[in-house]
């Protein structure tokens, strides 16, 4: 009986939490969103200033996702399966962006591709600008999400060995076939439920991104920029419109990983 008291209690204690830190944010969001009317709440999500701020997150999300996709599956591929001088000194590297605060990662892309920089000649003759533009919002938001693919993928990939991949090695099979036939068939799951926590967290990145944008509207604002713009400009409706499309896909995003986490465990039963 009191080992059943005891998990009562740690129930309660965790639903109380969610309640309070999870879901009564979310609904203020959206009470506040409404609050004054329908009609304020779409002129502000068909405003120009917050399509913009869509349609520029959604690119640096999607190259953000496909740049970490690649570099992850690369990553973990070479970590996993191979032996080479530098794997530990590359597994600890995967890992420095969580371990770093956005801001300061901001600061370094500031420093590396500012006008102070030593860089900053070569880029002016070419025309070529980083900081203050959608490349440095693209840079920052890839460094940010580099460690996702990759930090799911590793430890699936070394639970799977390597007898099917050294079987097919055998049989005459190159690398490309090994990788294409054997490796990506098995991680499938694996690597989608990266994917999706990447654009989840390319969609929301707010400190780099504020560092290299410069907050000029309809160019580098992405879209928590325009909240807190919206915000400091107290048009506070409009501002939590605006989130509850953050929040709406982040809903979408949570729905397809548990969607994709239930589908993989379910074909690893069947496979057992």
């Amino acid at each position: 009986m009191r080992e059943k008291k005891k998990g009562a209690w740690l129930i309660i204690v965790s639903m109380g939490f969610i309640l309070l830190m999870l879901v009564l944010p979310l609904a203020v969001i959206f009470a506040k969103a409404f609050e004054k009317g329908f009609a304020v709440f779409l002129s502000a999500l068909t405003d120009k200033n917050t399509l913009d701020a869509v349609g520029l997150t959604l690119l640096t999300t999607v190259i953000a996702v496909i740049g970490s996709t690649v570099f992850g599956v690369a990553a973990a591929f070479a970590i996993t399966k191979f032996e080479f001088k530098g794997k530990n000194v590359l597994t600890t590297l995967i890992g420095l962006p969580f371990s770093v605060s956005p801001v300061v990662a901001g600061l370094a892309f500031v420093v590396i591709f500012g006008r102070s920089s030593v860089l900053h000649p070569f880029l002016l003759e070419y025309g070529i600008r980083i900081i203050f533009s959608t490349p440095g919002i693209i840079l920052a938001t890839l460094f940010i999400t580099a460690p996702f693919v990759a930090r799911e993928l590793i430890p699936l990939m070394q639970s799977q060995g390597h007898d099917e991949e050294d079987a097919a090695a055998l049989m005459g099979a190159n690398l490309f076939t090994v990788f294409f036939r054997v490796v990506l068939p098995n991680i499938k799951w694996g690597l989608l439920y990266g994917v999706i926590l990447c654009g989840a967290r390319a969609m929301g990145e707010f400190g780099a991104v504020s560092v290299v944008s410069g907050h000029l509207r309809g160019k580098t604002v992405t879209l928590p920029l325009h909240v807190e713009i919206l915000y400091n400009e107290y048009q506070f409706s409009a501002a939590f419109a605006v989130s509850s499309i953050l929040v709406l896909l982040a809903i979408v995003l949570l729905v397809l990983r548990n969607i994709v986490e239930h589908r993989g465990k379910k074909e690893e039963t069947s496979c057992m």
